[in-house]
């Protein structure tokens, strides 16, 4: 039997699953991963013993975009150094703000990560271009003695970075609870006799709501 335990990153609804040698471990515990921006704490909020054939079965479940490993439990120490890391990455933004004002360039922070033992700075950025961040990424490595990883993220992963209420009036899904994004389409609004008006379809992103697939199938079948 595998141990496989489902955690979630702060900040994130995102499910991944992580396999972990340490039993002892239940719901709600707090462990340090490996990923690829580097140590970073997770809750536990699932956890089962699967054979390899069962974990096939569910990868659906969860979003597998990278490899995750776990480390150790999380301790006191490991806390408190989160915990500094967030105050500190208030004081990074704000200068990589000002260099990217500087260099005048055509980008947004929507993101800023410390991993834990503070040898990555993994940031953020929107943009309607490509951008040319290479001078930037040097005189941060220089400012901040870490390796800098820039990553351009699309609309939909900025409002997951940042939240939002949607026009229901509540906490954004892709920021509550959604693990990835489903294909919209216009049809669906169409399947549900919804005003085709982009303002009231379109969600902060400014791409089609992604609750718009949450019945869709329902619609579509008593339609026809």
């Amino acid at each position: 039997m595998e141990n496989l335990i489902n955690i979630v990153f702060d900040g994130s609804p995102v499910n991944y699953t992580v396999e972990c040698d340490d039993e002892s471990l239940k719901v709600n515990d707090l462990i340090v991963c490996e990923s690829n921006r580097g140590l970073e704490i997770a809750k536990i909020v699932k956890s089962t013993y699967q054979t390899e054939e069962n974990k096939q079965s569910n990868e659906g479940d969860v979003l597998e975009v990278e490899k995750i490993s776990f480390v150790r439990k999380a301790n006191s120490a490991d806390l408190q150094m989160q915990k500094q890391n967030k105050i500190e990455a208030i004081n990074m933004e704000k200068i990589v703000k000002q260099k990217i004002s500087e260099l005048e360039l055509d980008m947004k922070i929507s993101g800023f990560f410390v991993s834990l033992d503070k040898s990555k700075i993994t940031i953020y950025f929107t943009s309607e271009g490509r951008v040319d961040f290479r001078n930037l990424v040097k005189e941060l490595a220089a400012s901040f003695k870490s390796r800098i990883e820039l990553k351009q993220i699309g609309p939909r992963d900025e409002v997951r970075c940042l939240g939002g209420f949607g026009p229901c009036g509540k906490v954004c899904c892709c920021k509550e609870f959604l693990n990835n994004f489903d294909h919209v389409s216009i049809k669906m609004a169409k399947n549900q006799n919804l005003s085709l008006n982009p303002t009231k379809i379109s969600g902060l992103c400014g791409k089609l709501m992604c609750c718009l697939a949450y019945e869709n199938e329902h619609y579509a079948e008593t339609a026809s």
